[in-house]
């Protein structure tokens, strides 16, 4: 294809590639010089002209940029913040995980700027000061200093990093509320399809997109029993049952109130009393996920290149999968196959091979099939519960 100026008409943006751009450069010069100057690859004109060539090229990617810019499903990084700002949304930042933990020592010991550890080697940062009572004990809230969704379990936080006289153990006795990675391009285009859903003639997609603006929710799901008995999840007749992550239970019912229809029952463990315009309470009903941990173990045969930066990368792939489902799907083992290999940077020359994987609940028999969730839970990985056996 020869050279062309760039343009816009009714099927969007086109302009020339590098090839034709280069290729119209090397004949305007002969055009100038005559069609005996040389022009291969290994002149210096041929060099020059390669590299106005690039130049040119990346102007017109920048405006193809520019163009793509003009609508959420093109649109990538804070030109897609501007845009989603229109429908009243803005991207999820980066959440720590947090946690509170037992402290034990001496009696009246204050443990100021403390920083405890996990299993896993992560720090988290206590409030300060913290003074420990009579019996010796004191209650702290520990945040994470890695944003992303860190997994703590129980008795995962046992290390004083930073020692201090009469400090002498840590625990935590309930597991971390588990943070999460900055919303996604992805992730953010998704959101804002169902917040448009709020005007709609739907009541169903309305509260979908009411519950998706709510501030730090994550990820839901709407499910809508319109029959008159329990559906194949157990759901009550005539009711909506929404599954939601992140949010204060406030916001979150509050969301619901406002759109669901009139008699629909509101199902779920988490309860708010809500107030209407004429002070009447109504109860909002909806349910937390359930966490479902996930162990797995990959037997590798380890081929030319590979480091334990090999291990690591495996590991945080399988759990970086496990994390991104959303809530009541299922974990499919060839889907972790599949995570596995990507941590395989390169294809032309694969770093392993894997042998065979296994996956269970966490604290289960490993098996060969796939994890089944129930529609309030939602699987998570931890690096922690991943072992990679190489060979």
């Amino acid at each position: 294809m020869t050279y062309f100026a760039p343009f816009i008409d009714s099927s969007g943006f086109h302009m020339p590639s590098y090839s034709n751009i280069r290729n119209q450069l090397i004949a305007d010069a002969k055009a100038i010089f005559g069609q005996d100057i040389y022009l291969g690859v290994d002149s210096q004109d041929y060099q020059w002209i390669s590299a106005v060539a690039n130049i040119i090229y990346d102007s017109f990617l920048a405006s193809q940029a520019v163009y793509n810019s003009r609508g959420p499903s093109t649109a990538i990084g804070s030109s897609l913040d501007i845009i989603v700002k229109l429908n009243g949304i803005k991207r999820l930042p980066a959440v720590y995980s947090t946690c509170y933990v037992t402290l034990a020592g001496t009696p009246g010991t204050t443990i100021t700027n403390g920083i405890v550890g996990d299993l896993n080697s992560n720090n988290w940062t206590l409030t300060s000061p913290v003074t420990l009572d009579s019996s010796g004990q004191a209650t702290a809230l520990a945040t994470c200093q890695t944003t992303g969704p860190i997994v703590a379990n129980i008795a995962d936080l046992n290390k004083i990093v930073t020692p201090t006289y009469g400090w002498t153990t840590v625990t935590n006795d309930a597991a971390a509320l588990v943070g999460s990675s900055s919303e996604t391009d992805s992730q953010l285009r998704s959101r804002q399809a169902i917040s448009t859903a709020q005007p709609s003639r739907t009541v169903l997609e309305g509260v979908k997109g009411a519950i998706s603006a709510v501030s730090g929710v994550m990820r839901f799901v709407v499910h809508e029993n319109d029959t008159n008995a329990e559906d194949a999840n157990g759901l009550p007749p005539h009711s909506i049952t929404v599954v939601v992550e992140g949010g204060e239970d406030a916001d979150v019912a509050r969301a619901m109130f406002n759109k669901k229809g009139p008699g629909v029952y509101t199902n779920g463990t988490t309860s708010v009393s809500i107030t209407d315009a004429y002070e009447n309470a109504v109860t909002i009903r909806f349910y937390r996920p359930t966490y479902v941990d996930i162990d797995v173990v990959v037997n590798v045969k380890k081929l030319a290149g590979y480091t334990s930066q090999t291990t690591d990368a495996i590991k945080s792939a399988l759990a970086a999968y496990a994390d991104s489902l959303l809530i009541g799907d299922d974990l499919l083992i060839s889907s972790l196959w599949g995570a596995t290999l990507s941590a395989n940077q390169v294809p032309t020359k694969p770093l392993f091979s894997i042998t065979g994987l296994t996956v269970a609940r966490h604290g289960q028999a490993q098996g060969t099939t796939d994890i089944i969730t129930a529609f309030d839970e939602v699987t998570r990985g931890n690096v922690a519960s991943i072992t990679v056996n190489e060979i």
